[in-house]
């Protein structure tokens, strides 16, 4: 078995009167995510990458959002089906990189929330989960606070006590 590498993205819509969840922390502001689901973009895009890296659908095939089991579902539960193929499979992270594109509220007072979050759903020590926070400076749909976005890129190597 060798390295895999796969790539994760998620974008959703910001709307007045709904919850902004991201990276499992329920963030203050006057907007969230329009989602099927919880909406939380880094728990998509890190299923998505965790999928992609191991071959598999991606997580709209596995969780659709015409499925009723998923409405208003916590997406923690996304990640921890994508843990156990990653698993089945013989893998473990070897690195996560995440990068949140947000105009506002600002990030970075939650970065270790959200990398301490992430890696207790992977399984993995924190020092294998980075976490950036980016602005689209004003420009387009996500410099104009209408949208959040999330790129994760994840490295998963063969776990030696498979």
């Amino acid at each position: 078995m060798s390295p895999r590498i796969g790539h994760g993205f998620d974008l959703h819509r910001l709307e007045s009167g709904l919850p902004l969840i991201v990276g499992g922390v329920r963030l203050e502001h006057d907007r969230g995510c329009v989602a099927h689901s919880d909406g939380d973009v880094v728990y998509h895009a890190v299923t998505d990458a965790i999928l992609g890296a191991l071959g598999e659908e991606d997580i709209g095939q596995l969780f659709p959002d015409n499925d009723d089991a998923n409405k208003d579902a916590d997406s923690a539960r996304f990640v921890s089906e994508a843990v156990l193929k990653m698993r089945g499979r013989g893998y473990e992270i070897g690195n996560l990189d995440v990068t949140i594109i947000l105009q506002r509220p600002k990030l970075s007072p939650h970065k270790a929330d959200f990398r301490q979050n992430l890696a207790r759903l992977l399984g993995c020590a924190a020092d294998r989960v980075n976490v950036k926070g980016k602005t689209h400076e004003k420009v387009d749909a996500l410099g104009e606070n209408r949208a959040i976005a999330c790129h994760v890129v994840v490295m998963l190597v063969p776990d030696p006590q498979a």
